[in-house]
């Protein structure tokens, strides 16, 4: 069964595929079924610059407790490194 739960972010970065760096103002983020991964399910996002389309699609498909760890690995490294250049 298909969630149909996407979260859409703005986003201001860059991202590196098949053929170099790209920008990417927008992660397309859902819980759905994987095209790659071997699970049922996924978190994926998708990152893009909503100008250029799908074409330049970065795409991660992660399990839902690697997701948590990425999410808390973000939260700390932001907070070390806003400690550190405070």
């Amino acid at each position: 069964m298909c969630t149909y739960i996407v979260e859409k972010t703005p986003l201001m970065g860059a991202a590196k595929g098949p053929q170099g760096w790209v920008s990417i103002d927008t992660a397309n983020v859902y819980f759905d079924h994987p095209f790659h991964a071997p699970l049922d399910h996924s978190l994926n996002i998708d990152f893009i610059n909503e100008r250029d389309g799908l074409s330049q699609r970065i795409a991660v498909e992660l399990s839902a407790d690697s997701a948590v760890r990425l999410v808390e690995s973000i939260l700390s490294a932001l907070k070390q490194g806003e400690a550190a250049h405070s």
